[in-house]
């Protein structure tokens, strides 16, 4: 029991410096903005509040809310974010560093669209059928890499970027040369079946029951980690792969599932992407999600239970900053760079003990 306790207090002391970490970063980027725009008040206006709705009252007396299309797409990115941010915490904490999560995305899109669109079946029956060919899609492409490395000592990043290059092309492909409607006006698939589309839960918005999915899916991971052989083996390996070699453990396939489970994630949300945003697949489907994953991954600090919060965060700021980009004179890059800057904050607080030791070090020499 005081093992358990001692995870949450560790959860959220970890949860409370990354707090710390984006304030400082908002402030920064608050400075930096007084400098680029002659309306700071009305830019940080549109960051903070631009994805909440509002509610007026119309000449008739009634009560309408309004914006619900951008509070909409806050919960959309921010459930994309949740599946990649999982997605690329899971092969973290076996020391893998995964950036293979767009090419798992986008082959789990493709699966879930094949059976969306072929397979003649009710909803009942299609729903769960697309959902698991995508994730079977993403955790093939997730294993590859993953028996790659284990069984070749490939290295996980060039492997993931090049079979990312494979996926996106194949995608380009098969939608271009098999799956093509030749009555649209551009490229793009047949729209799904009826049954195979989620409904949504707010009008005027794609947000659906994934909204709820994702956060279980992060506490399966949660658990998967922290109370199975198969989580206590990929956590021992993240920790020291040599140690859990010592003590007969299945280093190999630790990886290779870890990284597996990833691409099973990321393969989630291609499926979110296809059946509850886009309804068809178009070629300019959307490149760079699993990188962001990497940021959320990064605000969470690889822990499941964290990825909800920092993708509702991260998710908001994207939001926030299409708002921005519309109604006052700075750009969306502006977000990008306080995005980054909380991310060199994480990396230089990892980085200050080592330092700090090293000129500790020096100085009792010395």
């Amino acid at each position: 029991m005081s093992s358990v306790v001692s995870g949450w207090q560790r959860t959220a002391y970890e949860f409370g410096k990354t707090l710390i970490v984006i304030a400082i970063g908002l402030l920064i980027g608050t400075i930096i903005v007084f400098f680029v725009s002659d309306e700071p008040r009305k830019v940080y206006s549109a960051i903070l509040t631009g994805p909440l709705p509002s509610l007026s009252i119309l000449d008739d007396g009634t009560w309408r809310w309004r914006g619900m299309s951008r509070f909409g797409t806050f919960l959309e990115d921010s459930t994309t974010l949740a599946f990649v941010g999982l997605a690329v915490a899971l092969p973290f904490r076996a020391r893998q560093f995964s950036l293979g999560a767009d090419g798992q995305l986008f082959l789990g899109a493709l699966a879930s669209a094949a059976v969306s669109i072929y397979l003649p079946l009710p909803g009942m029956i299609l729903l769960p059928l697309a959902f698991i060919a995508a994730v079977l899609a993403g955790f093939f492409w997730g294993w590859l890499p993953g028996i790659m490395k284990a069984r070749a000592g490939a290295n996980e990043i060039v492997t993931t970027l090049m079979l990312n290059v494979i996926a996106i092309q194949f995608f380009i492909y098969i939608v271009l040369n098999v799956m093509r409607d030749p009555t649209a006006g551009f490229i793009v698939t047949h729209y799904f079946q009826d049954s195979a589309i989620l409904e949504p839960l707010l009008r005027r918005t794609n947000v659906t029951v994934l909204v709820f999915v994702a956060p279980i899916v992060c506490l399966a991971g949660y658990f998967l980690l922290a109370r199975t052989n198969i989580g206590y083996e990929i956590r021992t390996v993240g920790h020291n792969a040599n140690f859990a070699r010592q003590m007969g453990m299945p280093v190999e396939r630790a990886v290779a599932l870890s990284m597996a489970l990833g691409g099973a994630v990321a393969g989630m949300a291609g499926f979110h992407i296809a059946n509850a945003i886009l309804k068809r697949l178009p070629t300019d489907f959307p490149i760079g999600l699993g990188f962001e994953g990497i940021v959320v991954a990064l605000l969470a600090r690889n822990d499941p239970r964290l990825i909800i919060p920092a993708a509702l965060f991260y998710g908001y700021l994207r939001a926030g900053a299409q708002v921005m980009e519309r109604t006052t004179d700075v750009s969306r890059e502006m977000v990008l760079v306080v995005q980054a800057i909380i991310i060199l904050l994480i990396v230089s607080e990892k980085l200050l003990p080592r330092l700090g030791s090293i000129f500790g070090l020096r100085g009792a020499r010395s």
